[in-house]
């Protein structure tokens, strides 16, 4: 049973490591802990030194998914290292410096940047590296648990991770020939430094971990075990889909003690 995910000895690329504390740094630790072995991807030659102590003696690799030619000069240098059985696509971007505004001013190119950079970027790695990807491998994404409730802070990122979900769909009838599956994790508020940008956010993460079943927030550790799961071939029967992980947020909204809460405010 040591080895009961299988993934002992197989080559995962871990994409959008930034710190500790990102959804990435945690799923490269659980990789390790199974016998994995992490291969990781940093936005910045800068970026690249900066996180040598999580990445230990692992091989680490920049890429601006922005630029296709760094896309495709990543797949040259990934060539000698053998086929990789798994792709973690942990990436995101939205400009938060002006603070939240109605969704109806995002400007153009801010929600073009923000789809090609989270969505798209999945798409072009995935073609990129379709000829190292091992019979039977797994690429996941970490998306978010809801694109469809209007949390004004969050503004023009939810559409792009609904064009995310989308094309998991489509990433994994197109790689199916290849018997490569293609999921999401739909993780709920979590804490890390990204999501520190937001406007506002750290009332809704407040919100959100009253609103979870159990009353507690939830973790990066359980996103990434979650992560974890669909990259083994455990999960083999899954494909295509998003795995809501969220501590039963999602269906919570009308707890007794938030509602007790919210209709002893004034005037109600």
């Amino acid at each position: 049973m040591d080895d009961w995910l299988q993934l002992k000895g197989k080559r995962v690329l871990v994409t959008g490591l930034s710190n500790r504390r990102s959804v990435a740094a945690f799923i490269g630790q659980e990789l390790r802990a199974v016998g994995a072995l992490p291969i990781w991807m940093v936005r910045t030659e800068e970026r690249r030194e900066e996180v040598t102590k999580i990445t230990r003696d692992d091989p680490v690799f920049s890429c601006d998914v922005r630029e296709q030619n760094q896309i495709n000069a990543l797949a040259e240098e990934l060539k000698p290292l053998g086929p990789l059985h798994g792709l973690v696509h942990s990436i995101a971007f939205a400009r938060y410096e002006g603070g939240a505004q109605a969704f109806h001013k995002t400007p153009r190119e801010h929600f073009l940047e923000a789809v090609d950079v989270s969505c798209f970027s999945l798409i072009a790695l995935a073609e990129a590296l379709e000829e190292q990807m091992a019979e039977g491998s797994s690429v996941v994404t970490i998306s978010i648990s809801t694109t469809t409730m209007a949390a004004e802070s969050y503004g023009y990122m939810a559409p792009a991770k609904a064009a995310l979900d989308s094309a998991v769909a489509f990433l994994a009838k197109s790689l199916a020939t290849k018997q490569v599956r293609v999921n999401a994790v739909r993780a709920g508020l979590l804490k890390t430094r990204s999501s520190a940008g937001i406007p506002g956010y750290a009332d809704a993460w407040l919100f959100a971990e009253q609103a979870t079943l159990r009353h507690e927030g939830l973790s990066t550790e359980e996103v990434a075990q979650a992560a974890l799961f669909l990259l083994s071939p455990r999960s083999s029967g899954i494909a295509g889909q998003g795995v809501v992980v969220d501590a039963g947020m999602g269906l919570n909204y009308f707890d007794a003690t938030i509602l007790d809460r919210a209709t002893r405010l004034e005037g109600l």
